[in-house]
């Protein structure tokens, strides 16, 4: 067998794992950091390596559960779990529980270190399994196409994609989750790899990756749990939207799908926002005219292309439509923001600098004042000169609608 191969209880199939460690607070790689590999099983260290100066180990080969397990519904856990730690001089050790393995595939399992903490010994992230085998509370319904008065204050202007999201990691109204700032590509191979098998064919992975992608940015246009008071994109609340979770396992062909098809969405005529895509497993939960997770691999085995397989469900007036991509996070119009400036929308763009300060950390933080000092001009300029627009301090029409929206 296979030094690099593990014994995990009689599979016969396999797949690799990638991982890469970085500071979950900059986004810089982790060198020199010690990452290993045990059974999940019977605990067994399977390797261990010393990240190079990109924060990566080889890749490993680790068995999996049979191919057959992920290509229809049934008792069987169609991936294996390993567990991982990670102890690098500067941060808290990292226990990562459950990464995933499925047969032929390459998972990508991101490891994020924090600082230390003061009485703590280790951090402990748990990537739950996936909804197709351990189900989640099924969403509840909604129209798929929101009235809203476009007055600059409840709804985007256009459809865009944005370099981030906010993900509120529970239910709206849990004051206490945590919000995370998000890349929209990174969010939406989260999600994908949470909800279905990369095992599954190009046709069917590629329909889901759409509905996951119009679904997000309906969320966006409307911007609707910020209209409902809320400084979030989008919750990681099945019963609301989609399922995703802090560091969990992301598999290369889902992310290849996804980076091919970053900026298209769904849409249907004489509609302007994208379309609220809703979806259900199909098994577990039925769903008359949403996408049947389950029954879109069926179709993709029969032949059916991507968009024949979403006019199965969603109808034949629905299409694949294309957006610009934009830096920052999107929030409406707010007119022109300057020094001297104050108020909602000045706190909000505060807010929204605080967040991408923390991945891009030459952009200094603020005291979310609502007061258009010379820091937060500072902070603006900033971001302006890290995303290559001109240098103005001032978030005005000509910068914000194109580019720089916050």
């Amino acid at each position: 067998m296979d030094a690099n191969i593990s014994s995990a209880g009689g599979f016969v199939s396999s797949g690799e794992l990638s991982v890469e460690v970085y500071d979950g607070a900059t986004r810089r790689t982790v060198p020199g950091a010690v990452v290993s590999i045990y059974n999940s099983i019977n605990g067994r260290l399977i390797r261990s390596f010393t990240t190079d100066e990109a924060g990566q180990v080889p890749t490993v080969r680790l068995e999996s559960p049979p191919l057959e397990f992920s290509m229809e519904p049934g008792e069987g856990q169609p991936y294996s779990n390993y567990n991982i730690t990670v102890e690098a001089e500067g941060y808290e050790p990292l226990n990562l529980i459950d990464t995933e393995i499925l047969p032929g595939e390459l998972a990508l399992q991101p490891l994020p270190l924090s600082a230390p903490v003061p009485n703590e010994n280790t951090e402990e992230l748990v990537v739950p399994g996936n909804t197709l085998f351990v189900p989640s509370a099924p969403k509840i319904w909604e129209a798929e196409i929101k009235p809203v008065t476009e007055t600059g204050e409840i709804v985007l202007s256009r459809v865009v994609i944005p370099e981030f999201i906010v993900v509120h990691d529970g239910v709206p109204s849990d004051s206490r989750a945590k919000d995370y700032y998000v890349r929209y590509p990174d969010y939406i191979k989260n999600v994908a790899s949470s909800e279905i098998y990369a095992t599954w064919p190009d046709a069917a992975i590629r329909a889901n990756v759409l509905a996951i992608m119009s679904f997000t940015l309906n969320r966006v246009y409307t911007e609707w749990y910020r209209g409902k008071g809320y400084d979030f994109t989008i919750t990681s609340s099945t019963v609301y939207d989609q399922k995703w979770s802090y560091g969990r396992t992301i598999f290369e062909s889902i992310s290849q799908i996804v980076d091919e098809m970053n900026t298209n969405f769904l849409s249907r005529p004489n509609v302007r926002q994208p379309i609220l895509t809703q979806y259900c497993d199909g098994r577990n939960v039925t769903c008359p005219n949403w996408l049947s997770q389950w029954g879109s691999k069926s179709l993709a085995d029969q032949g059916l292309r991507t968009i024949e397989i979403l006019r199965y469900y969603y109808g034949s007036s629905i299409f694949i439509n294309t957006a610009e991509e934009i830096s920052g996070v999107p929030i409406s119009w707010a007119g022109e923001l300057s020094l001297g400036s104050s108020g909602s929308k000045v706190r909000q763009l505060q807010e929204q600098l605080n967040g991408i300060a923390n991945d891009f950390p030459a952009i200094p933080k603020l005291n979310v004042d609502g007061i258009y000092g010379p820091l937060t001009q500072n902070s603006v300029e900033r971001f302006q000169s890290i995303f290559g627009l001109p240098v103005t301090g001032v978030v005005d029409e000509v910068n914000v609608p194109n580019k720089n929206v916050f």
